[in-house]
């Protein structure tokens, strides 16, 4: 079966967010967090405006989607931790399924020696797999991912359409 492939041009077109995309792409992550901007011009109050129409709100977003894209990946890093703070049974089983996996290979293919058992690799992996997806589907994973694209969408987008363009970009862009 072959693996799905969702090209990221096609999720961004509609937006005319191939820019940005090719962006995110490109920088690593120490010049990702050298872009960071300073929180008084990511919370600018004075910028605050209701836009004009579906248009207007096109093109905030994709100005602000590339300009504050550090700061966005900072808010939606801390929702992230925000979730898992929140959901400790969700944590407890990520520290749980990484620290199995860890021990599994540090064991190096060799059986793991119990003084009542002797459980080879294959076995190692079955025990981690019955104990952690249980664990994981309790935990309600798919609530926090939902939670947390929600959350994250909602945040990031309501941002970018609501922050308006500095006066100097606005006066270059009508100049060209």
């Amino acid at each position: 079966m072959a693996p799905i492939n969702i090209p990221l041009d096609a999720l961004t077109s509609r937006l005319n967010l191939s820019s940005f995309s090719e962006n995110v792409r490109s920088q690593s992550v120490s010049t990702r967090f050298a872009n960071l901007r300073p929180i008084s011009e990511f919370f600018d109050l004075k910028r605050l405006s209701k836009p004009n129409g579906f248009g207007d709100i096109q093109s905030r977003i994709n100005y602000n989607l590339g300009y504050f894209s550090s700061n966005y990946l900072v808010v939606a890093s801390m929702l992230g931790v925000y979730s898992l703070i929140t959901n400790v049974t969700l944590l407890f089983d990520i520290v749980f399924l990484t620290g199995g996996v860890y021990a599994i290979r540090k064991l190096d293919g060799r059986d793991l020696e119990l003084g009542f058992a002797r459980l080879t690799p294959s076995q190692q992996w079955m025990g981690l797999l019955i104990i952690g997806v249980p664990l994981t589907l309790y935990a309600s994973i798919f609530g926090t991912a939902l939670w947390l694209i929600g959350a994250i969408g909602v945040s990031i987008f309501s941002h970018a359409s609501f922050m308006d363009k500095p006066i100097d970009t606005a006066f270059s862009e009508e100049a060209v």
